[in-house]
């Protein structure tokens, strides 16, 4: 009787057993093939992107060079009695300063003759007044007789008159030779060369010496096309850093004097003229900047409003990668106005606020589904969800 009630209830124990076995490797297998769903979606970096104004910065280069070079020559010919001490190249001299002097004997004498002779034609005018008064005196004596200018002595007196002119005009270039005699630096100068010595005898004209200006620099720069769509309307007197680099590098003040007006050539770049005041620092005691060097020119240019500014990795053929509302990669074309070192500067196609990507994944595709780094994913949840769903 127990062997017969063991018969019936073994079949129902072992079916019992199988159906548990079977939901729990069900749930098993549920619970791995819910581990096994993976967010394959790439991580990226983005940014978000806000337009502001932006200060153009011209940049060029030209090298120094003086407002002027003069090639110094004697107004007198005669004997090279001394010279400046720093009469020599490279030697600098103040405005005014004598460079060097010629023996005066002569043009001493020669003021004095023609001090003489000014005297002598003084004297002859007043004698020719005087005899022109008696003349008028006779004259208003008899009223009733004609008289002539030449009985007036009115010739006489303008013919006295022109020889007083005459000798004053002598005197005055007897004195200017005689001054011509010290010859001066016409501004505050470097001399460049020197061709005379005490005892040489230099004529009217003959070339003495080489100088340059160091009261004002120039330096010219070559502005390309790109640039100059950014100038500004007026130009003159705009303040200009001037850059010395090298081992002792260091910055000067200038000002933007004019522009050249010529395209050139064979670059068809246009030219600015920036001057540097006292450019060897003599008044300002400033770094010197020699004539000859090369240096580096930065102004500002025209300002740009409602700009955006990107690092050029990040554009490539004028095209960015944003993350849209989707969390989605979206390309944009942009529109490049100007490159500024590592900087591209945009003015259109992006949007206040758009997910700028910053890191792109290896092969970036519209409509790709991204994960955003940093940020709590809403969009794996979703995907994880769904899954769920589909093997329930």
């Amino acid at each position: 009787m127990q062997t017969n009630s063991l018969k019936w209830v073994f079949p129902f124990v072992a079916l019992a057993i199988g159906v548990v076995g079977f939901m729990g490797i069900n749930a098993l297998a549920q619970e791995s093939e819910k581990k096994e769903i993976v967010d394959t979606r790439p991580t990226v970096q983005v940014e978000a992107v806000a337009a502001n104004d932006h200060q153009v910065i011209i940049n060029s280069y030209g090298e120094v060079k003086p407002l002027e070079n003069t090639q110094l020559s004697a107004q007198v010919s005669g004997e090279v009695l001394s010279w400046h001490p720093n009469f020599v190249a490279g030697g600098i001299v103040a405005r005014g300063e004598t460079l060097f002097t010629i023996e005066k004997d002569n043009y001493e004498a020669a003021v004095l003759v023609a001090e003489a002779d000014l005297a002598r034609a003084q004297a002859g005018l007043i004698e020719e007044q005087a005899q022109a008064q008696v003349a008028e005196d006779e004259a208003k004596r008899f009223p009733s007789k004609a008289r002539t200018d030449l009985f007036l002595r009115k010739p006489q007196v303008l013919s006295a008159q022109a020889s007083v002119k005459s000798a004053q005009a002598a005197l005055k270039r007897a004195q200017r030779d005689l001054d011509n005699c010290d010859v001066t630096a016409p501004y505050d100068a470097l001399v460049i060369s020197r061709n005379v010595g005490v005892g040489q005898y230099v004529t009217m004209g003959s070339q003495v010496a080489e100088l340059n200006n160091i009261e004002t620099a120039e330096v010219i720069i070559p502005i390309a096309g790109f640039d100059s769509i950014f100038l500004p309307d007026r130009i003159k007197g705009i303040t200009a850093t001037v850059i010395q680099k090298g081992l002792n590098s260091f910055t000067r003040e200038g000002v933007i004097d004019r522009d050249l007006g010529i395209i050139d050539n064979a670059t068809r770049m246009s030219s600015l003229v920036v001057r540097i005041e006292d450019p060897y620092g003599l008044k300002t005691k400033q770094p010197a900047i020699k004539f000859g060097s090369y240096v580096q020119v930065n102004f500002a240019g025209a300002m740009l409003n409602n700009i955006y500014r990107l690092p050029q990795e990040l554009v490539n053929n004028q095209t960015v990668w944003i993350v849209n509302k989707e969390q989605q990669l979206e390309p944009r074309k942009v529109t490049v106005i100007r490159e500024e070192g590592e900087y591209f500067y945009i003015s259109d196609g992006l949007q206040k606020d758009d997910k700028l990507v910053i890191t792109l994944p290896e092969y970036p595709q519209k409509g790709m589904a991204v994960k955003i780094a940093g940020l709590q994913d809403t969009k794996k949840t979703e995907v994880l969800e769904s899954a769920s769903t589909e093997q329930l």
